[in-house]
């Protein structure tokens, strides 16, 4: 209950805030291409209940059906207004509509696509016990998934996320189901936003390996 009103207050003072910038997003969007302002791709969410999700469209139209899921950081689709807010994460601002609809907590297990969500383990379908998150301990960690894409040299996009990323980010995400509170919230949101506006990623974080190192970021 408590992190719900967390996520509410959170979500509706951002949408304040940030609401000037999230309308030059907009318009910058329909200027250069056309189509869509949001992408609302269908991700997998509380307890497996499917949801579409609010991110402002950084692709041509109808990128989902002309390749992978993942994206390297120089995919051809993305576009030129849709490079600029990828690489600061603004894409994903929009989805604090998505945390004042329930869909969405303002931190959590990110969302999944279908395919990725049906190769849980037991274990694993955990995560599906918690709302997803617009951020989590995996975000801050592989915020610069797209390069870690790209130089992986593996041509299949998702091939690459499935083998260099995905193993870590369920193992961050696990962790976060069974120790999880508002402070450790509260954290994850500062390295979130050091994190978005430091000129690379800060190697020095600490990361959770097991339960008590939750505590010690």
């Amino acid at each position: 209950m408590l992190k719900r009103l967390f996520d509410l207050i959170g979500a509706s003072i951002g949408l304040m805030i940030f609401s000037p910038v999230l309308f030059m997003i907009a318009v910058l969007i329909k200027l250069e291409t056309p189509g869509p302002v949001f992408y609302r791709g269908i991700r997998v969410g509380r307890y497996g209940k499917p949801f579409r999700i609010f991110k402002f469209r950084s692709m041509v139209q109808n990128a989902d059906r002309l390749g992978a899921d993942s994206t390297t950081e120089n995919d051809a689709r993305i576009t030129r207004c849709g490079r600029f807010i990828r690489r600061f994460k603004l894409d994903e601002f929009s989805q604090l509509i998505n945390v004042l609809l329930g869909d969405m907590s303002l931190v959590g297990p990110r969302p999944e696509v279908q395919k990725f969500v049906d190769m849980y383990t037991e274990e694993e379908k955990q995560i599906l016990n918690l709302r997803p998150g617009i951020t989590d301990w995996a975000s801050v960690k592989f915020h610069n998934e797209g390069e870690i894409i790209e130089k992986s040299g593996i041509e299949d996009a998702d091939e690459a996320y499935a083998t260099l990323i995905r193993p870590d980010k369920l193992r961050l995400q696990l962790n976060y189901v069974h120790h999880h509170n508002l402070w450790i919230d509260l954290k994850i949101i500062l390295c979130t936003a050091t994190t978005l506006f430091s000129s690379r990623l800060r190697r020095n974080i600490e990361l959770p390996e097991d339960k008590k190192a939750t505590e010690t970021i």
